[in-house]
């Protein structure tokens, strides 16, 4: 304890006054503004506050722009807008002139994190008339923030205001904008933003026409994208390999997948490299339709592009199949990703093992499970856990839990909502009680839905009603989920349409503490 206090004081002596003093340093506002800095990188805000408003003052150092501004950036960052509001308004009753860069940040501010979009345009107007002319950052951060709120018309008028006062808008202010007019479906609007650009002194960039094509393929207007696409040349932009695979994804959501390709093949032809995202758009798309042996054929093809196709995508590939159920398809691919020299990691096995189960093929599954080169954890083995529940195999299970405890491998949560399921579904009901009394966390909301779900198909409600009564006794207030599996579970045992609803009725009653 002796030695945390004497650590904690060494953190405080860095800038304690008396320190200085007694190594008979004077420290200036530089030295000041290090030490600031370094607390805000450090997340140490209020030891920052601390020197900025105690310390300082008393070596009558006075804090300059840097010192605010520095502070007030590390507030709003740790979202404590109202302290960071604050101290701008300290700075100015102290003397200390805001620049351009520091009304930015606080235009920034009002704009994303308050949404307190008046008192942003107030900033910028203010300094309009102090003679601290905003430039386009400041301009273009009001824009986007107003845009992300939805207030477009509002952003058109900052950028008339900004025009007024001869502030030439840039691609970077125009974007959010278009952003906005395409994302509400306004394509005509957007286009016109384009040629008005175009007109003036802001040539569209590829960014621009990107955030055109995104608008274009959520409407479904791929004419329109084909010509947009045609027209770059003549317009003075370049397509790039994010404006094929927005024109890729596109053709990809409509299934459009030999388009999609077509595409593919363009931008090869136009000397663009495809990547890593290309591939996937493609790879999801034709696994959501099982096309097999496409999927191997474009795998096979992604080393011929120089792609790093590594074992986290064939792992998304392998997930997607197993979406569509293609599970011997998993182990081909799994195959073939081994033979290229690509090492599975524990996840490829667990995708694999969940496949061979799905397929009926439990004597492989467990082969793989038990194979040198893989060492199975608490997730594997509840994927195989649970597939025996579901199968009825009760004997695997039990190696399974044996094996579990023999390698040290710990239960999680869901391990021990497989086992309650288990040992009701074999009418072990006193069994599982006593199993979820045992466990830490006995009064886990999941586990007691699991436990109330077995005992309503096993008919258990006399157990049912002294759990809930022992459950309410300690204070516990039961969520929906116990609800939603209770209910379950009865109208599976058909209970809601007989005569048996009052047990309902007395059950719910219970769990509400009638």
């Amino acid at each position: 304890m002796r030695s945390s206090s004497r650590i904690d004081f060494k953190k405080q002596r860095i800038y304690s006054r008396k320190w200085w003093i007694q190594c008979g340093i004077r420290p200036d506002v530089v030295t000041y503004c290090t030490l600031i800095s370094g607390l805000c990188e450090a997340g140490r805000i209020d030891e920052a506050l601390h020197v900025l408003a105690v310390e300082m003052k008393k070596l009558n150092c006075e804090p300059n722009l840097f010192c605010y501004g520095t502070v007030f950036k590390a507030l709003v960052s740790a979202r404590r807008c109202g302290e960071a509001e604050d101290l701008f308004w300290e700075a100015m009753s102290s003397g200390v002139d805001p620049d351009v860069k520091f009304c930015t940040e606080l235009v920034k501010m009002y704009s994303f994190d308050l949404e307190k979009f008046e008192s942003a345009r107030e900033v910028v107007r203010w300094m309009v008339k102090s003679g601290c002319k905003p430039d386009v950052v400041m301009y273009s951060t009001l824009i986007n923030g107003l845009c992300r709120a939805g207030r477009v018309e509002e952003a058109r008028e900052v950028v008339d205001e900004m025009v007024k006062e001869k502030c030439e808008p840039n691609c970077l202010t125009f974007t959010p904008l278009l952003q906005a007019y395409c994302s509400n479906g306004r394509i005509e609007e957007a286009k016109r933003l384009l040629d008005s650009m175009e007109s003036g002194n802001c040539s569209p960039d590829t960014v621009c026409y990107n955030v055109l094509i995104q608008g274009l393929c959520d409407k479904g207007d791929f004419d329109e994208v084909e010509n947009v696409l045609r027209e770059s040349s003549s317009k003075g932009w370049n397509p790039d390999a994010v404006s094929y695979n927005i024109y890729i994804n596109g053709l990809c959501k409509v299934s459009r997948i030999e388009e999609a390709f077509r595409q593919l093949e363009v931008m090869l032809d136009k000397g663009l490299c495809p990547t890593v995202v290309t591939l996937n758009i493609l790879l999801h798309r034709l696994c959501c339709e099982s096309r097999v042996w496409d999927v191997k054929r474009l795998l096979e093809r992604s080393s011929e592009l120089d792609l790093d196709f590594n074992v986290v995508s064939y792992n998304t590939v392998m997930s997607r199949l197993c979406e569509v159920e293609e599970w011997f398809t998993v182990l081909k691919i799994f195959t073939d990703m081994v033979k290229k020299g690509i090492g599975p990691d524990t996840q490829s096995f667990n995708i694999v093992i969940y496949s061979l189960c799905r397929a009926r093929k439990f004597r492989m599954a467990w082969c793989i499970f038990e194979s040198k080169g893989f060492v199975p954890n608490v997730v594997s083995c509840n994927i195989l856990m649970h597939q025996y529940l579901l199968a009825g195999k009760t004997n695997e299970f039990s190696s399974l839990v044996s094996f579990m405890q023999l390698n040290s491998i710990a239960p999680d949560k869901v391990t021990c909502n497989i086992r309650v399921d288990s040992l009701c579904r074999e009418g072990k009901f006193s069994e599982a009680i006593h199993f979820c009394k045992s466990l830490k966390y006995v009064y886990s909301q999941e586990l007691i839905a699991h436990l109330s779900h077995g005992l309503v198909k096993g008919g258990r409600l006399g157990d049912l009603l002294r759990l809930f009564e022992e459950l309410l006794d300690k204070g516990l207030v039961l969520d929906c989920q116990v609800y939603d599996f209770l209910i379950a579970a009865f109208c599976e045992k058909g209970s809601c349409n007989s005569k048996e609803i009052f047990k309902i009725c007395l059950i719910l009653d219970k769990m509400l503490g009638v």
